[in-house]
């Protein structure tokens, strides 16, 4: 999937995407749900674009209406594989239709047939936006590590040079950034490598690592585009 993503970037006319990895729960702490609000907001504030899962409940479901309260449907566009539908979507009777997923509430919705083509689509909506666009990693379980682990290779391989960012709520991601660190130590990521991912302990903090999101030294140069 991932060399057929065009590696090249948007340009400065272009209006700044951000993709939103998190979990279609709320978690324990009231903290997760206030993180994804914050987010929000400062998208709004910043006049940046939202691309997510597509989800209704949770985090998900979250950060897409309140920016969608702020900005209005057209600043979210969700993607989410017709199989998790009724899994990551609330308020959907067994005979509701994609069609009816109320974009006034959660922006425009794309049906994808699987996950590849979920996050194929995310991606390519980074790179071809403007300047500061990137990926944000909100708490999450198995799915969202999967995604952002993905964005995390795909940038180290050359694939693509947006920041990637955890917002780190409440510690959430200690154990990763403790493990990143364990793995440089042991020589499973090379130093040059290991600025690829970055951390923000709050929203304003995701925005402004990904304005200043500098690609890591250690970062391939290889060719994606040759046929």
């Amino acid at each position: 999937m991932a060399d057929a993503i065009s590696i090249l970037g948007g340009s400065a006319g272009q209006g700044t995407v951000v993709c939103v990895f998190c979990g279609s729960s709320s978690g324990t702490s009231p903290a997760h749900l206030a993180a994804a609000r914050s987010l929000a907001e400062t998208l709004h504030r910043h006049l940046v674009s939202l691309v997510y899962g597509g989800g209704t409940v949770g985090l998900m479901g979250e950060i897409a209406k309140t920016l969608v309260s702020l900005s209005g449907p057209n600043a979210v566009h969700g993607v989410i594989p017709k199989a998790l539908i009724e899994y990551e979507q609330s308020g959907r009777g067994s005979g509701d239709k994609p069609e009816s997923i109320n974009e006034k509430i959660y922006g425009r919705t794309t049906i994808v047939s699987d996950m590849h083509a979920r996050k194929h689509m995310m991606a390519q909506e980074v790179v071809n936006g403007g300047p500061g666009s990137g990926f944000v990693a909100l708490p999450g379980g198995y799915g969202t590590m999967e995604e952002l682990m993905e964005v995390i290779t795909w940038n180290q391989l050359g694939i693509h040079k947006r920041g990637i960012v955890v917002f780190n709520v409440e510690g959430y991601y200690d154990g990763l950034l403790k493990w990143l660190r364990e793995a440089v130590a042991a020589g499973f990521i090379s130093e040059g490598n290991s600025g690829i991912l970055v951390e923000a302990r709050d929203a304003a903090g995701c925005m402004r690592e990904l304005r200043e999101y500098k690609v890591a030294e250690g970062r391939y140069n290889l060719d994606w585009e040759s046929k």
